[in-house]
């Protein structure tokens, strides 16, 4: 068995993030909303597990009116656009999927922005 301190920051995010993705999965009536985050950017997509769809997938990759693809407004501009296309795809209700990041900082300024934007949780 591996201590917690031999284990790297993202060994043990993926060790979270299996236990959380254990309880939850998204459905086509209602996906998961899954987060990726890196040092440089932002990614976010609405994910179909029965059919193992990605339903709308967005990213700070092609944002290129920001002045950094790796903050808090990043997130949060990640956040309205991927609300608005899943209105658009007619997706209301989606089952958030953190990734296993702590809920703060850019996760929790996404999650805020799309609930704003019209996504329920």
């Amino acid at each position: 068995m591996v201590n917690s301190q031999s284990q790297s920051r993202s060994a043990k995010r993926k060790k979270r993030h299996f236990r959380v993705r254990a309880k939850i999965n998204g459905i086509s009536a209602i996906p998961r909303l899954n987060v990726f985050k890196s040092n440089g950017h932002f990614y976010a997509q609405l994910i179909d597990d029965v059919k193992q769809t990605t339903i709308v997938a967005v990213s700070t990759l092609k944002m290129a009116d920001l002045k950094s693809t790796s903050n808090i407004v990043a997130a949060k501009k990640v956040g309205t656009d991927i609300a608005k296309k899943a209105l658009d795809k007619k997706v209301t209700t989606v089952v958030f999927d953190r990734g296993g990041y702590l809920y703060h900082g850019k996760v929790k300024a996404f999650a805020e922005a799309a609930r704003e934007a019209g996504l329920k949780f």
